[in-house]
């Protein structure tokens, strides 16, 4: 529902910021007009036009017009930080004395309130909010951004202030939708603040109201609340309204609506309807963070080269100012110049491309990394253990899929941290999620004190080590028994890998997930090495330095 929110928050906001200035700069204006028109249609290209004019134009009003547009643009694609990074941007070239950037000022304010909370930073959401209604003279903006404040204060706990706008806001809106908008939320917020509150008379009531008003993005908000709402008191109901919501979420194409409605029939369905909901999950939630990750780093490309042209042209309006002095002087020494300037400008132009290309592939490669590691992997274990789990813990394996949607909806920022438990438990968890009434995992030496003096870094590398040499093992070995032994010599920890499996040609060409597996070893200063020789069955020796 996060897409719906930016939406309705900053509507208002972009014409606001929008209004049309008349200008000296025609060809910042043509460059502007072609950026709106690709609005919606081609995200990418809006954002080349709109960073063109940031970047060429005189007028700071306009510059900060075409800041804001980007950040728009970047937060629809999930780019939270790079929303709020090219805002700020924006902030510099508008002055709070000066009334005719109030309207632009009152956007980005309200666009950074929209992505602080989406990033649940709510205090600078409040801080954001409040700045947007102090500089926006438009009335039904500010009942929107007070909107926004009341929706931040309910996902803060803070029910009171909430219903305090809320009730504030119901008595003074004469449109239909805004009522039923409002409406839904503050029955949501008393219903929040006291399970006993009975929600569904204004729930049905505001679902009326937009199904008469034909406002989808209200009906799909309209299911959530009921499907939450019956999710402890009628089973059918709630899988009712869930199934409502994803049919209006796909009509939306909102793939977060889509993923939350999923979320709630794997929990609500029977054991092999939610299997086939979570496969549905498991294929959008990776065909989302792809396309995201893809659109932030074409953002970052269109930045880059835009920077890259300016500061080249600069440099070569310097060098022509140079040379024509140069020639009035000697000719001789200026076309000497010209020709040496030529060729280190084109060896600098080339030198710059192979460094932007290794960036971004380097940047690719690191995000796929990432999304094996924690999507993949993190997916195939928590179905490993649906398939071999004949009473399924809904709560538990919901919880697992909210940690790896959140994982994986920030995953470029993702960073290693410290496990909250003992490591060798760790291990052990990951080991025996792979077994099953037909294969047996073994573990021998796996205890506290082998792991006391192993780096956080190398645990984090062996965490991901051992998981992609399991799943490989469920895929691949056709193995009934798997035995891991560990052992310490002192200055080196040794890890044998065992199973009665089919074994591993010689000749195999390894996949991403064993590269990956290898480039890790390498990280630690350790080695591994696969035992082909054996009659059949798999082993594999790893070691590396304690310290």
């Amino acid at each position: 529902m996060k897409n719906r929110l930016l939406l309705v928050t900053i509507v208002l906001g972009i014409l606001a910021c929008n209004k049309k200035q008349k200008t000296n700069h025609q060809i910042d204006d043509i460059d502007y007009v072609k950026a709106e028109s690709f609005m919606s249609k081609n995200n990418d290209s809006a954002f080349y036009y709109f960073n063109k004019v940031a970047t060429s134009s005189k007028d700071s009003l306009q510059i900060a017009r075409a800041y804001n547009e980007m950040a728009i643009i970047q937060a629809d694609a999930g780019d939270y930080f790079g929303s709020q990074e090219t805002l700020l941007t924006s902030l510099n070239f508008l002055h709070e004395n000066r009334p005719k950037d109030f309207s632009c000022l009152a956007s980005n304010y309200n666009e950074l309130g929209a992505t602080s909370l989406n990033i649940k930073n709510y205090d600078a959401a409040i801080l954001y909010y409040d700045l947007a209604i102090k500089f926006t003279k438009n009335s039904e903006f500010k009942q929107i951004i007070s909107n926004n404040k009341a929706v931040v204060y309910q996902k803060n706990r803070n029910y009171q202030l909430a219903r305090k706008i809320y009730n504030n806001a119901i008595s003074t809106t004469t449109d239909n939708k805004e009522y039923a908008r409002i409406l839904s939320n503050l029955a949501k917020t008393k219903w929040l603040q006291n399970e006993q509150y009975n929600a569904a008379p204004d729930f049905l009531k505001a679902l009326e109201i937009r199904i008469k008003e034909k406002d989808e993005w209200g009906l799909n908000a309209s299911y959530s609340h009921l499907s939450d709402f019956y999710f402890k008191k009628n089973l059918d109901s709630a899988i009712y309204y869930s199934t409502k919501m994803y049919k209006i979420a796909r009509n939306l194409d909102s793939p977060d609506d889509q993923l939350e409605a999923l979320q709630k029939l794997i929990k609500l369905s029977p054991t092999n309807t939610a299997k086939q909901y979570f496969e549905i999950y498991a294929s959008l939630s990776d065909s989302l963070q792809t396309a995201r990750n893809a659109a932030k780093n074409q953002f970052a490309l269109v930045r880059y080269e835009t920077e890259k042209h300016k500061a080249d042209n600069l440099k070569l309006q310097k060098e022509n100012g140079e040379k024509k002095y140069q020639i009035i002087i000697i000719s001789s020494v200026a076309l000497f110049i010209l020709v040496g300037g030529i060729f280190w400008y084109r060896k600098r132009k080339r030198d710059i491309e192979i460094k932007s290309q290794k960036a971004i592939t380097d940047s690719k490669l690191k995000t796929s990394k990432k999304v094996h590691d924690v999507v993949a992997n993190g997916l195939y274990r928590v179905m490993t253990e649906i398939e071999n789990q004949q009473d399924l813990d809904r709560d538990h394996v919901l919880d697992k899929i909210e940690d790896l949607y959140e994982k994986s909806r920030d995953i470029s920022y993702e960073k290693p941290t410290e496990a909250n438990k003992p490591f060798h438990e760790i291990l052990s968890a990951i080991l025996t999620s792979f077994a099953t009434e037909n294969r047996k995992v073994l573990i021998a030496g796996n205890d506290a004190e082998l792991w006391l003096k192993v780096s956080e870094q190398t645990k984090y590398e062996l965490e991901h080590i051992i998981q992609e040499l399991m799943v490989n093992m469920k895929k691949h070995s056709q193995a009934s028994n798997v035995v891991m032994r560990f052992e310490n010599n002192g200055e080196q920890i040794k890890i044998y890998y065992t199973d009665n499996g089919v074994g591993m040609p010689k000749d195999k060409e390894f996949n991403n997930g064993l590269r990956n597996t290898g480039n890790r070893i390498e990280e630690i200063n350790g080695a591994i090495i696969f035992d082909t020789e054996v009659e059949k069955g798999l082993k594999i020796q790893i070691s590396f330095p304690i310290s």
